[in-house]
């Protein structure tokens, strides 16, 4: 399969070169570089869809946007050169650095967001701006939400395709691969959040596997990820459950790949990294009955980092608990930046097919242990006779600057280091990590699914968490700040999580 895919590789890069490698793109200012004349006839090509690209803060200013919209991943989500996390959007590398945030001077730089955007509404659309991108040597880059931990929606002196309007949403029972029948499916557009989704599975009684959120797209880099989910100790990581993509390649060619069609590029395509592959056009995935379920959820306040650490080890010698019930579970520590409480601590499970009651009695050891610890504990449950129901999300926090890193912590830390993990987030917080989200998704089917052949990282069979933890970059600090912060977050805080990871 390697083999295979290498040869894929060499196909992709050939079509992105002439007859010598080329190393650098064209920028403004190249001899290469598109004249107006030719970006007038890409804006014709795509019927007026090539529309200028600004940051989000410019864009914020021109449009007199609200704190709430600021912070709003919908309000992002409609604007091509905004991104999730404010700080890919700047250029701290330039001499002088090109920064737009939200308190920038009006004469803001572009920073690190592309001059131009497609607002792709056909796949014709997606193979004008590859072939546009490929004939004048430009660098080429793709976003569906902007959600990207590291950056990648967006790059400086690009051509950005924005996905966004590739909403289509189809339901169907039988859905074929060649001459075998997959069952029940959903093929989405490239465009369509999961709030959407989820929405218009509880209509017609399915589910599939998704993230908890709103405005993270489906068949973005979501799938190319892996994706995972509350639901994937029950029913297998996204990538496990994709049945299907239509993708423009780097040629500017419309594939079709699933097991019998381009088997190659669907191997690579189901965990092997966004945007590397091509952009997908919409993507099939398989569909479940949908089921009852009850969501507990416990909130725990404490004050000082010895408390949490004491906490988290708690909780880890329970992670266990809950897997004859293939629960998923969200546990997350954030920094209040106050002295009472100093630190809240959010616990959250989804329990597939199981009443309030089972909820509670299987959650029963870990809350007398917190309450044994010492924590301040609410808690509530949510049952809905309609698990899409806990899954969508109004909208996802967003508009910060900050730094955002994770690993996959094996089971066998969970199992055999508990208190190890504890003390590994109370060195966390005394390091300055600021928020810690511990998503327990793997194991059950995710560990069964083992046998599939795609590029999901092996790392997903063994683990039993995945851990990301994120610390502030200062807006408005100098770039030796910004520089110290990000810093701090790559020699410091990180190396603290891979001691279990």
């Amino acid at each position: 399969m390697l083999s295979s895919i290498y040869s894929l590789l060499g196909l992709a890069a050939a079509a992105l070169q002439s007859t010598v490698a080329r190393d650098c793109r064209n920028v403004p200012g190249s001899p290469g570089y598109p004249s107006d004349a030719q970006w007038q006839v890409l804006t014709e090509s795509v019927s007026g869809r090539l529309v200028h690209a600004v940051p989000s803060g410019q864009y914020c200013r021109q449009t007199n946007c609200t704190d709430v919209e600021w912070a709003s991943a919908k309000w992002r989500n409609e604007i091509p050169g905004a991104m999730n996390l404010v700080n890919f959007e700047q250029d701290y590398d330039s001499n002088p650095p090109s920064l737009c945030g939200r308190t920038t001077p009006e004469n803001c730089g572009q920073g690190d967001v592309p001059l131009y955007a497609i607002l792709a509404e056909s796949v014709e659309n997606i193979q004008a701006s590859v072939n546009f991108a490929r004939e004048h040597n430009l660098r080429l880059s793709v976003k569906a939400s902007g959600h990207d931990l590291l950056g990648r929606s967006t790059t400086k002196n690009s051509l950005l395709i924005h996905t966004h309007k590739l909403q289509s949403i189809d339901f169907t029972n039988n859905f074929h691969v060649g001459d075998v029948n997959l069952g029940s499916a959903v093929t989405v557009g490239s465009g369509v959040g999961l709030s959407a989704m989820y929405n218009a599975s509880k209509e017609v009684n399915k589910i599939f596997v998704g993230s908890s959120a709103a405005t993270v797209v489906a068949a973005g880099g979501y799938i190319q990820g892996g994706g995972h989910s509350v639901l994937s100790p029950l029913l297998g990581l996204a990538s496990d459950n994709v049945l299907e993509f239509n993708v423009v390649t780097a040629d500017g060619s419309v594939r079709r790949a699933n097991e019998a069609e381009n088997s190659d590029l669907f191997w690579a395509m189901r965990g092997g990294g966004a945007g590397s592959w091509g952009v997908i056009v919409n993507a099939t995935f398989r569909t479940y009955p949908t089921f009852e379920a009850t969501q507990y959820t416990i909130l725990v306040a404490a004050n000082d980092s010895s408390s949490v650490g004491a906490i988290c080890e708690a909780q880890a010698r329970h992670a266990f608990d809950l897997d004859p019930m293939k629960a998923g579970l969200y546990f997350g520590i954030t920094y209040t930046g106050s002295n009472s409480p100093a630190y809240i601590i959010g616990i959250t499970a989804v329990f597939p097919n199981a009443t309030s009651e089972q909820a509670i009695a299987a959650s029963a050891p870990l809350l007398e242990n917190i309450i044994s610890v010492g924590g301040v504990v609410l808690s509530n449950t949510t049952t809905t006779t309609n698990i899409n129901e806990l899954l969508a999300q109004t909208d996802d926090e967003s508009g910060s600057f900050g730094a955002l890193g994770s690993r996959l912590v094996p089971e066998s830390s969970y199992r055999h280091s508990p208190k190890k993990i504890g003390n590994t987030y109370k060195s966390l917080l005394d390091a300055g990590t600021y928020i810690i989200t511990t998503i327990f998704v793997a194991g059950g089917k995710v560990a069964e699914n083992a046998d599939i052949d795609s590029a999901v990282i092996p790392g997903w069979r063994m683990a039993k968490a995945h851990t990301i933890v994120g610390t502030p970059i200062p807006e408005q600090g100098t770039i030796e700040e910004i520089r110290a912060a990000e810093n701090l977050f790559k020699t410091t805080q990180l190396p603290i999580l891979e001691s279990i990871s």
